[in-house]
């Protein structure tokens, strides 16, 4: 029967890739020798432990942190020599753009350079938002009945803060029954005498007599004779010869 010690040092044979047989592995490599005498009992429970990676080319251990009636194994096993580099895998996605960068300084004033008509620069960026002032102290506003008509209902507030008004305007009810007619009143006093009527109007003005039409226009005269030329005026004198 295979123990649980059997397993321990199987394991160890195994870990360390030994090729010669040894008492302690249940697997050797060879004849078989004599079975050996009864061993002392094995442990009654067996737990791994901590899996550890070792250094390249060292040699694995596994080592029994626990006790003999319950072990618990911790295994110290050598990384494999470094493979060839694989190959260049694809680029992977553009990553998200980062934060704006804080403005830098303003620079110091440059000469004015020559007056000139130049394009219009483009519009700089808007500052940033200064910081929320400090919260006004509390205030309890009062609410007082202002005007009240009649008509549609509404209402409005109107003042300023903290004293507000508030405006109704309530609609009238409907209209009551006629009430029962009065005892008839005493006589009134004979009143004044009225005014006399107004005279009768004037009668219209008859039509002008016609005007007399215009005579026609007298026919144009000849034309007069001309008057004889008048004599011709001396000559004057020669002016100087140019240079």
């Amino acid at each position: 029967m295979i123990t649980i010690n059997d397993i321990y040092q199987n394991a160890m044979c195994k870990i360390e890739q030994d090729q010669k047989c040894k008492p302690s592995c249940v697997t050797c490599v060879g004849a078989t020798g004599p079975t050996g005498p009864t061993g002392p009992a094995g442990p009654t429970t067996v737990a791994v432990g901590f899996t550890t990676t070792g250094i390249p080319g060292s040699a694995a251990t596994v080592t029994n942190v626990g006790t003999n009636t319950n072990a618990i194994l911790d295994f110290v096993i050598p990384a494999g020599a470094t493979g060839p580099t694989g190959a260049t895998g694809a680029t992977g996605p553009t990553g998200a753009t980062g934060a704006t960068g804080a403005t830098g300084p303003t620079g110091a004033t440059g000469p004015i350079g020559p007056a000139g008509t130049g394009a219009t620069g483009a519009t700089g960026p808007t500052g940033a938002t200064g910081a929320t002032g400090p919260t006004g102290p509390s205030v309890t506003p009062t609410l007082t009945i202002g005007t009240v008509t009649t008509g549609p209902a509404a209402a409005s507030i109107t003042g300023t803060s903290p004293n507000f008004f508030l405006n109704l305007t309530i609609p009238a009810g409907a209209t009551g029954p006629t009430g029962a007619t009065g005892p008839t009143g005493a006589a009134g006093a004979t009143g004044a005498t009225g005014p006399s009527g107004a005279a009768g109007a004037t009668g219209p003005t008859g039509p002008s007599g016609a005007t007399g039409a215009t005579g026609p226009t007298g026919p144009t005269g000849p034309t007069g004779a001309s008057g004889p030329t008048g004599p011709t005026g001396p000559t004057g004198p020669t002016g100087p010869t140019g240079p």
